[in-house]
Formats: structure tokens, C-alpha cells, sequence
């Protein structure tokens, strides 16, 4: 592994459980990652994630280190009743904004401060949510309901009312996975989708939700594999895709982060993949599964972050803070909007 650097490096790290071992915070010390990512195996119950949060923001020395998590609503949600409500999925959602197009902002609206509820009393500032993808008939069921519908107009309205309700609550949104992962036939998880969809077609689609929010400080990249821009390369690690469509086309500036670097779409050794998706354009690479041997491996071809980079995502925290919520009341609220479009149907 390089010397550690004096900025964080630009990575983030999952690790394995409900608290550091003595080998991962040794790691860590040396390591310096960027930020952490939660799963539901390191979520027990309010009072241990407040510690492992305050732990692993120990274990950097950095009281401002993000901590992210997936807490998207629906399938995706990896703080589980008892301790924490289930949240609805963005389907349903998009399907109440569908018959009323108000009531659905507002619904979007009061999921992500509801989300953002719950997130920041944990130490949780950063929530990989919402999801901007488009998905098409045929398209593999990994997305769903994730996504808010198939008309990007209505993805956008929704994922930026998400968005602002979750920064209302003192939570950064990550929008993903850009620039496009609903037309994607396969999981990525599982394997590299390919997508034969013309430019024109992609950019009145998949890309047009990453356009109208190009302007929020973090997105995720897609594991996919755009034949129209970059036929041997998925977009996590095309200089192509991340440089002509994200930055140029869609527009967005702010910090991309890879989707997980251990996922089956990628190939190669994990050190080989953080490289390749740095050197592609991305800001940061995630790594998820807290295997420890992987970690040294990322971190051994992980540089620091660029100071540049640093302080834009530092800008971005810096003006975000709480606003008071009534959580019973809003919760109330979004649950009767959402019970009143099922009695209709």
C-alpha cells in the first residue's frame, strides 16, 4: 500500500460487521479512506450504529469523514423494522404522481425527509438515493420499482423532490446509476449487461433524468456497458462514457463515485479495477463486501483525493443542516396519500 496521504484516499470502504475488529481499524488508520458505506449486517439497532459511526469517524481522525448507506426505500432499504420503518419504494411513488402529479412531489418529497429522519441521528449524512434510472419493457427486474417510472420526465421531478427532502434533512443525495442502468437486460451484480440503444435514443431516455440534476454534488456509476459510446468498456471504466456523456452531454460536475468495485460486471483484480475506474474519470471507487483482503488491494492502487475535490464535496456539506420535522405527522401524511391511490385503482 502507498504511504498514507495527508488528503483521505479515494476510496469507500464497507467493513464487515456491527464494529471495527482490531485488523480493520489498524487498516483504516493506515488507509485513510474518503468515507465508509453501511449494509444492513452493520445495522443492528439505533444505539450501535450511532457508536460504529462514531467509530469509524474515530478510526480516520476526521470528524467530517461521510458515511453513506443505501436507503433508497422499497426492496432497498438496509435498516429494517423494528428499530426503523419500512419506507415506500419509488414505484409507488412515481405511481401516485402518475394520477396526481402534486400529491406525487410531495409524496417524493416526504420520503426523502423521512429517509433523512432516520439517516442523521444515526451519523449517516450520505444516502446512495434516489435512483434516476429509466427502465424499458424487457429490461432486467434488478431496477423495478426501484425507479420512479418509465417516463424520465416524472424520474426527474421525483428524484429531485427526493433529493431535496433528504438535503432538507441534513443528508447528501447520490444520484445513480448514471448515466443509465434501466435498459440493462442482466444484473450487474451478477454479470456485464450490454446496451445496443442508438445515442439519440439513450440521450432522450436513459440520460435525460442525469441531465435536469446534473447540477447535485454525487452520483454512481452504472457497471453497463454502452455500445453507441465504448464497445469493450462498461461505463465505470470508460474514459469515453464518463468524459463525452457524463461530463460533457448530461453535464454533471460534481463528485462520481463507481458503483461497487466487487461486482461481477467487472473484471480483473480489485487493485486493477480501482485503477482503471480512476483513471477513466471517476472521483472515488467503492468497494462494498468489507473483505479486508480486497480492501488492501484498492487502497494499495488508490491515490488521494484531489484537494480540488475535497473541498467541493466539503462545500456542499458545509451548507446543509436539519430542518425540523414532525415525524409521526409526515409519515401519516405520505402513508395516506400513497393508501388513498390504491383505494382508487
Amino acid at each position: 500500500m502507498t504511504s498514507q496521504p495527508e488528503l483521505p484516499r479515494a476510496a469507500i470502504f464497507g467493513i464487515g460487521g456491527l464494529s471495527l475488529t482490531a485488523p480493520e481499524r489498524a487498516f483504516l488508520g493506515r488507509a485513510q479512506p474518503f468515507g465508509f458505506i453501511l449494509f444492513e449486517r452493520n445495522c443492528a439497532d439505533p444505539d450501535q450504529v450511532r457508536a460504529l459511526t462514531a467509530d469509524l469517524r474515530a478510526s480516520v481522525r476526521r470528524s467530517d469523514t461521510p458515511i453513506l448507506i443505501d436507503e433508497e426505500g422499497g426492496r432497498v432499504q438496509r435498516l429494517k423494522p423494528p428499530h426503523w420503518p419500512r419506507r415506500p419504494a419509488a414505484g409507488a411513488i412515481g405511481a401516485l404522481y402518475g394520477v396526481d402529479r402534486e400529491r406525487g412531489l410531495r409524496a417524493a418529497w416526504l420520503a426523502g425527509r423521512l429517509i433523512a429522519a432516520d439517516l442523521f441521528p444515526l451519523g449517516i449524512d450520505v444516502d446512495c438515493a434516489p435512483v434516476a434510472d429509466v427502465p424499458v419493457p424487457g429490461s432486467h427486474g434488478i431496477i423495478g420499482d426501484r425507479a420512479f417510472g418509465a417516463d424520465p420526465e416524472a424520474v426527474a421531478a421525483l428524484a429531485r423532490a427526493l433529493s431535496e427532502g433528504l438535503i432538507a434533512g441534513g443528508v447528501l443525495p447520490v444520484i445513480k446509476h448514471i448515466p443509465g442502468h434501466g435498459r440493462a437486460r442482466a444484473d450487474s451484480h451478477r454479470e456485464l449487461p450490454r446496451v445496443g440503444a442508438s445515442r439519440a435514443e439513450l440521450a432522450a431516455t436513459d440520460f435525460a433524468p442525469f441531465r435536469a440534476l446534473a447540477e447535485l454534488p454525487l452520483a454512481m456509476t452504472a457497471h453497463v456497458l454502452y455500445e453507441a459510446f465504448d464497445a469493450t468498456r462498461p461505463a465505470t471504466l470508460s474514459p469515453v462514457v464518463i468524459d463525452r456523456v457524463i461530463r460533457d452531454v448530461i453535464g454533471f460536475k460534481g463528485l462520481l463515485m463507481s458503483d461497487d468495485l466487487s461486482m461481477a460486471a467487472l473484471a480483473g483484480g480489485l487493485g486493477a479495477r480501482a485503477a482503471q475506474a480512476l483513471a477513466a474519470g471517476c472521483d472515488l471507487v467503492l468497494h462494498c463486501n468489507g473483505k479486508l483482503s480486497e480492501m488492501e488491494e484498492v487502497a494499495a492502487t488508490t491515490p488521494a483525493l484531489p484537494a480540488a475535490r475535497l473541498a467541493y464535496y466539503r462545500s456542499w456539506a458545509a451548507r446543509i443542516a436539519p430542518a425540523p420535522v414532525y415525524r409521526d405527522a409526515a409519515a401519516l401524511e405520505l402513508a395516506g396519500m400513497l393508501a388513498a391511490r390504491e383505494a382508487a385503482c
